[in-house]
């Protein structure tokens, strides 16, 4: 007869060598750019399997580009984010559809009241499907705007993170005037979107 005190010791064995059979998920990047990376970083952290997002710069020539120096014009590169995503929890056309509900991409030199290169609307692919798939998803959305989609949809050099301040700048700043006025009500329009369709 087991002994009653080694049952929920044997049941806890039990789960952890459950927990560490399992494969950690093999995650995916994906790169865009639409508009200040403070906004379109906390878009995406909304979304079920986005497991890490990171603000950065690419598409540009500079290396090892500055906040200042991208601010100035003098490196070429738009302020993007980094998705590291799940595929088996959300596909590469699911985040990508979702990029043309965050931003405007019909807009030239900027984006709302911000205005720059930095700024533009563009998507890095990494490989061939992410090209494809960058290029169906625009079609597709191009269907809905009235005004042509001006975003770029290029190859990705090299991703460069930001400065550490720039991380999680909406979490951790949710009071300051920018994210207040702007990020705030971008984020709760689309947190309506997303439960409205359900994912």
């Amino acid at each position: 007869m087991q002994h009653p005190g080694l049952l929920p010791l044997f049941l806890t064995a039990t789960m952890v060598l459950s927990a560490a059979s399992r494969p950690e998920p093999k995650l995916e990047s994906l790169v865009v750019g639409g508009g200040c990376f403070w906004c379109t970083e906390a878009a995406y952290e909304l979304l079920p399997g986005v497991q890490a997002v990171v603000s950065g710069y690419a598409g540009g020539s500079e290396p090892n580009p500055t906040y200042e120096q991208v601010c100035a014009h003098a490196t070429g590169h738009a302020e993007v984010i980094r998705i590291d995503y799940d595929p088996g929890v959300i596909s590469l056309e699911r985040l990508l559809d979702f990029f043309w509900q965050v931003h405007n991409p019909t807009q030239v030199g900027g984006q709302g009241n911000d205005h720059g290169p930095q700024y533009r609307s563009i998507i890095l692919y990494a490989n061939p499907a992410q090209k494809a798939a960058a290029e169906a998803s625009r079609a597709r959305a191009a269907k809905t705007f009235r005004d042509p989609i001006t975003t770029e949809i290029v190859p990705l050099e090299k991703f460069w993170p930001a400065e550490d301040y720039h991380q999680d700048y909406f979490a951790r700043n949710p009071n300051a005037g920018y994210c207040s006025y702007v990020i705030a009500p971008k984020i709760r329009k689309l947190e309506q979107q997303i439960r409205g369709q359900g994912k």
